[in-house]
């Protein structure tokens, strides 16, 4: 199950709206197939593993991170080519959630005569499609807010300078991350004063860059911008206002750029609940914020951010710098968001801490 969870992850940022699955087929010992769901979500790890094995499949094992599905799709269930191969044992980490399967798949194999084994690797599996789970139980994709700070949380000097706080190891670790989300959001304020690309800079992953989307109620952002003039290529979505027509709106279109509009909440800005949901809607399960500090402070107020990943760099600039959060009106101790620890690793002289959302 270790295997096939590991095959699983090579999905992230690739397979959306669809889980990503691990499959590896065992017979006497000895791994005679093994896949994991491919890029768009198609075809599923099983049928990637039962294609490998062939008719090594017949009265093997199949080690399995998500339950098999019964529905049809582009491709047949997942369920039925396991007992076609004639498997005849399966072990399952996660029941899946969709309801469409939810328990159909297990009772299909076990109707067929098939061993089910169900929870190895079960938390394992529901950290790795934390995404998919998120957006079948709230429609909405998990969100990860991702902060390269000081050590006293500042993203830059009162000039603006900011590059480069952290050093190249976590850089890249940062690049790493975009690949493995299915979309990456920015604000526009942050959009227009950073100009970043947004994509994932590592070699080999290059084609795994993530969705663009920036929040852009007053359509800010320059239609010179990289953000619009390569839309074409890697697709950008801009979230505004509900009710935004114009010249201006239709030269965004003409670009590339998709158009998504959101009610405002009750401050008159625009409504972060109905941006996720507008995203889940899409299909996206993974979603990176990258900035600005307003953005992390109205997602944290409404206690919207699930995972929370910090890089620190060993400087200290102090109190007349850029906060990486901007205030949001906290005045009982009590009522913070709470993270717990998930894991820490050092990279170079900086150090990247992993949380969670507290429950």
């Amino acid at each position: 199950m270790h295997a096939a969870l590991a095959l699983a992850a090579r999905g992230l940022g690739r397979v959306a709206p669809n889980p990503a699955v691990g499959c590896v087929v065992v017979k006497d010992g000895r791994v005679v197939g093994r896949g994991w769901t491919q890029q768009g979500g198609r075809p599923h790890a099983e049928t990637e593993a039962l294609g490998r094995a062939g008719e090594a499949a017949r009265g093997a094992c199949a080690y399995v991170t998500l339950e098999p599905c019964t529905h049809h799709g582009r491709t047949p269930p997942c369920a039925d080519a396991l007992i076609g191969a004639g498997i005849v044992r399966c072990v399952v980490a996660l029941e899946d959630t969709d309801p469409r399967v939810a328990g159909k798949g297990l009772a299909k194999l076990r109707a067929a005569g098939i061993e089910v084994v169900l929870g190895p690797g079960a938390e394992a599996a529901a950290e790795l499609n934390a995404g998919y789970l998120t957006r079948q139980r709230e429609d909405r994709p998990l969100v990860t807010l991702k902060l390269a700070t000081t050590l006293d949380g500042q993203i830059g000097t009162k000039r603006g300078e900011s590059r480069w706080i952290t050093g190249p190891a976590a850089r890249a670790r940062g690049h790493l991350l975009r690949a493995q989300h299915d979309a990456i959001l920015v604000g526009s304020g942050t959009a227009v004063a950073d100009n970043p690309r947004l994509d994932a800079r590592l070699s080999g992953l290059e084609e795994a860059s993530p969705i663009r989307v920036v929040l852009d109620g007053r359509l800010r952002l320059p239609l010179t911008h990289d953000l619009v003039a390569r839309a074409a290529r890697q697709p950008t979505w801009l979230i505004t206002r509900a009710g935004s027509e114009g010249v201006r709106l239709q030269a965004y279109r003409d670009a590339g750029v998709e158009i998504i509009q959101v009610e405002l909440d009750e401050d008159g800005n625009l409504s972060l609940r109905a941006a996720l949901r507008a995203l889940g809607e899409r299909g996206t399960t993974r979603l990176l914020v990258e900035g600005g500090g307003r953005v992390a402070a109205g997602l944290l107020r409404l206690d919207l951010v699930d995972r929370l990943v910090w890089f620190h760099g060993p400087k200290i600039i102090g109190g007349d710098g850029i906060p990486a959060i901007t205030g949001f009106g906290l005045e009982v101790l009590a009522k913070a968001p709470a993270f717990e620890l998930h894991g820490a690793r050092r990279l170079g002289d900086d150090l990247v801490a992993t949380y969670v959302r507290a429950h």
